[in-house]
């Protein structure tokens, strides 16, 4: 048990890498000590340091009963930027103890597009509670957001927006700015954007230009060079790209009669790109969209499926060995050699499979260069098959005396590889071209492939030269 008068630590102690945080392992030790003895002055001052993102992943790895005292304990203090930075998983658990006082005051605090995103993964009557607590305004703003497609830009953007007519010289926009009640102003903006008569964006100012340039300057004149206008409408993830791609801060979303309704900025943007490149990765490894915070039986599930899959296509594969049974019973040599076979072109063709659910998922892979990054990965294959073969025939030779071996291995390693580089590239492209998600289902295919062509390969070309 530590002492009850440790204090947080702003970094990580010297032996403790892994914590580079204030968020380390003495802080939470000390915190947890403050709700085990019900101490709500010292959890306070022991939280005060902390950055809400540091809270909400203290929240998400401690125990569910842990996570009841604590909140329980500290809920007079608890910030609505808490509940916007908790993962998915536990947040309408946390939502779920917290006081209807105390969820008014958090989420009377966040911007629109915080709260839209609090609210479409919560049950009706939860959704409702929030809803209620808050202002008229901001109610109809959420209400109106929550009506866009999910995965969209008008469920993406912030209502708040900082606007100027196209006339405007840079003095009027300053005056307006500090005119402007606080609270009517977003906690952070980068640009204004301007608008002809009937409120359609025609160009963004920013607030550094803004500030440089004397005050009879027209804004029209400091415009920025990259301007994008987003549809309410276009998926968040065709928003990420258009932000990654042309370097964007902030832009206006615009409905379909194109006025001005909102403004999506880099931090919401980029949170898309970190979601997808997550739930990519997920996908890849067959898990899904778990996370550590799950329960047992939802993290049985969410796998459960793709082991199952994985089930199917090793029984492919061994029905394939199943057909070469009285040459491996002849020559145990090749029960000893083919797994490497198998297992080498499963590694190259997960490395090319890798490579280009990256490239799908960045655009960076096209119709124009499609032919092109597969020929380039079959190259690949081959350069590495013919590397690896000629290793593996040396030692196939001197393992076993077998010259003969030694050939065989190293034909099958060659195939195997550059079919690796094939269908490592081809069948997530294919996967795509038909509407199937290539990061979710490639992996097993590719598998597949590779481990029936390995021991086809090799298993028959030992069965046809060596006996």
């Amino acid at each position: 048990m530590v002492d009850e008068t440790q204090e947080v630590e702003v970094a990580a102690d010297a032996d403790d890498d892994s914590e580079a945080y204030k968020l380390n392992k003495r802080a939470v030790d000390s915190i947890l000590y403050a709700v085990e003895i019900d101490d709500a002055a010292k959890l306070t001052e022991l939280m005060e340091p902390l950055h809400a993102a540091d809270i909400a992943d203290l929240l998400e790895q401690i125990s569910s009963f842990e996570r009841t005292k604590l909140i329980r304990l500290y809920d007079r203090e608890f910030d609505g930027e808490i509940l916007s930075e908790l993962d998915e998983s536990i947040r309408e658990e946390v939502i779920g103890i917290l006081t209807p006082e105390v969820l008014s005051d958090a989420v009377r605090d966040m911007d629109s597009d915080d709260v839209v995103d609090l609210i479409e993964d919560l049950e009706d009557a939860q959704a409702a509670s929030i809803l209620g607590a808050l202002e008229d305004a901001d109610r109809v703003a959420v209400e109106q957001a929550l009506t866009y497609p999910e995965y969209s830009a008008g469920r993406l953007m912030q209502r708040e927006v900082v606007m100027a007519p196209e006339h405007w010289t840079v003095g009027e926009a300053i005056d307006h700015l500090r005119a402007t009640p606080e609270e009517d102003l977003p906690d952070q903006f980068y640009h204004i954007v301007m608008v002809n008569p009937r409120l359609h964006p025609v160009g963004n100012v920013t607030l550094g230009k803004l500030m440089r340039s004397k005050r009879n300057t027209p804004l029209r004149d400091i415009l920025e060079d990259t301007f994008q206008v987003i549809p309410a409408q276009r998926d968040e993830g065709d928003v990420a790209y258009a932000f990654n791609q042309y370097h964007l801060i902030s832009a206006p979303v615009v409905d379909d009669e194109g006025r001005l309704i909102g403004v999506i900025t880099i931090d919401d943007a980029m949170s898309v790109l970190d979601e997808e490149h997550e739930e990519d990765i997920l996908r890849l490894a067959g898990v899904g969209e778990g996370s550590l915070s799950d329960r047992v039986i939802e993290t049985t599930k969410q796998r459960l499926p793709w082991l199952a899959v994985n089930l199917v296509t090793a029984i492919a594969a061994s029905l394939v060995i199943a057909q070469f049974e009285v040459a491996i019973a002849q020559l145990v040599a090749l029960a000893v050699l083919m797994p490497i076979v198998a297992s080498m072109g499963g590694n190259a063709g997960t490395q090319s499979l890798t490579v280009a659910v990256r490239a799908i998922a960045t655009r960076d892979l096209t119709g124009s260069n499609v032919w092109r990054v597969i020929r380039r990965e079959c190259l690949v294959g081959l350069v590495n098959g013919v590397i690896f073969a000629v290793i593996m025939a040396i030692v196939g030779f001197i393992w076993f005396g077998s010259p003969a071996l030694g050939y065989v291995i190293a034909t099958a390693m060659v195939i195997n590889m550059v079919v690796a580089g094939l269908a490592g590239t081809g069948i997530p492209i294919l996967l795509e071209r038909i509407g199937v998600d290539p990061a979710l289902a490639s992996g097993a295919f590719v598998t597949t492939v590779t481990d029936v062509v390995g021991f086809f390969a090799f298993l028959g070309l030992a069965a046809a030269v060596l006996l």
